[in-house]
């Protein structure tokens, strides 16, 4: 709003209308995303994955290619928060060679899991194999049933 438009065009108001201006202004970069996280949305929107759940474990397959076993990182947050990221860099290039085309996706690859109630964070195993990542989180067995408690009836 242009508080000229009153026949205010004292200093004091020009002032007021640019503090309002400024804050608008803030106000749209402040509750824009971060960069961090738009990259990270896209790496997760791009990474495919399958889950497999057998009778022991969950199998989380995700295509890794060109990574190296050490390029990948397998976490678990928050003790059910499964995370595996890796980065592919681009290749450097060497003198008196120019890319013509290029297709092949690098970046940040990065899926995020919310393990299941009887997934086991301590027994979790990972194979990079072909560009395939094979992740295994062994499930936890099963409760026993509670036995029913019997209370002994007194006569008074």
């Amino acid at each position: 709003m242009d508080i000229r438009l009153f026949g205010l065009e004292s200093p004091l108001f020009s002032t007021i209308q640019h503090l309002m201006d400024t804050t608008d202004e803030a106000e749209k970069s402040f509750n824009a995303p971060t960069r961090t996280y738009v990259r990270d949305a896209k790496a997760m929107a791009s990474t495919p994955a399958d889950v497999k759940e057998y009778a022991n474990s969950y199998v989380f397959i995700i295509d890794m290619p060109g990574l190296k076993s050490g390029d990948i990182k397998v976490q678990v947050e928050d003790d059910n928060m499964l995370l595996i990221s890796g980065e592919r860099k681009r290749e450097e290039e060497k003198e008196g060679a120019k890319y013509v085309r290029m297709e092949r996706r690098v970046g940040k690859l990065m899926r995020k899991f919310v393990l299941p109630e009887n997934a086991n964070a301590d027994a979790i195993s990972a194979v990079c194999q072909d560009g395939v990542l094979t992740v295994t989180v062994e499930k936890l067995p099963p409760p026993e049933p509670k036995k029913p408690k019997t209370i002994e009836v007194k006569i008074a």
